[in-house]
């Protein structure tokens, strides 16, 4: 029988990342807090839990539907990682009207 991929799930409030089988079937659920578990991606890498910066950009990028899904061999591609690289997206979004997600994940913002 071949196993099933796993990936990702995310409380954020309780700053942890927990390795799951994939499926939409079932509400996720947090073992610490009992909170809803975000589907983060297979390619996502855990910041350290007292990283609170990370943890706030990481929200950002998941509430704006941003995942770390793997891209073939080179990974999930660019993702912000300071709050400074954030305004500087939404402010594009804002001048351009180009969408969050996509504009989170651009590499260079004119």
């Amino acid at each position: 029988m071949a196993g099933h991929a796993r990936t990702s799930y995310v409380c954020l409030p309780c700053r942890a990342s927990y390795k799951q089988r994939y499926g939409p079937e079932r509400a996720r659920v947090c073992p610490r807090c009992a909170g809803r578990l975000l589907h983060a991606g297979s390619a996502f890498a855990p910041p350290r839990r007292r990283d609170v910066v990370a943890w706030r950009v990481l929200s950002v990028l998941l509430h704006a539907g941003v995942g770390f899904h793997k891209s073939c061999c080179g990974g999930p591609g660019f993702r912000p990682r300071s709050r400074r690289e954030v305004r500087e997206r939404i402010s594009h979004v804002r001048r351009t009207g180009l969408p969050y997600a996509r504009a989170l994940t651009l590499p260079d913002v004119p």
